[in-house]
């Protein structure tokens, strides 16, 4: 009986122990960049999408004073909102791919 409460109170733990790790991850700002700092991104320790920073010289590099803050805004937007539907898109179907896997019995920690 001992050995069962101990057993209990370890899964507890690493429970808890996979809960803060999600959330350490969520937390995280993990910058990424291209085109010499032209094109910036931020995604979180989880791997998903945060922001997106656009210079004037990754839209038009022949004349980057002739792209306006509008148009940099406006490509920013739309980059994340794409972005963002792709993420919450390809997590749906990883959970259905889950569910069809465990038989519906949801696994802490697998998504």
């Amino acid at each position: 009986m001992m050995n069962m409460m101990n057993m209990m109170k370890q899964a507890q733990n690493i429970q808890k122990k996979l809960m803060e790790a999600q959330e350490e991850l969520s937390n995280m700002q993990i910058p990424g960049e291209a085109g010499n700092g032209s094109v910036k991104v931020v995604c979180d320790g989880k791997g998903l999408f945060k922001s997106i920073k656009l210079s004037a010289e990754a839209i038009n590099p022949e004349n980057p004073a002739s792209v306006s803050e509008d148009t940099i805004e406006m490509l920013e937007d739309l980059i994340s909102a794409a972005l963002n539907k792709a993420t919450e898109d390809s997590k749906k179907v990883l959970e259905e791919k889950m569910k069809s896997v465990t038989g519906g019995v949801s696994l802490p920690g697998l998504m």
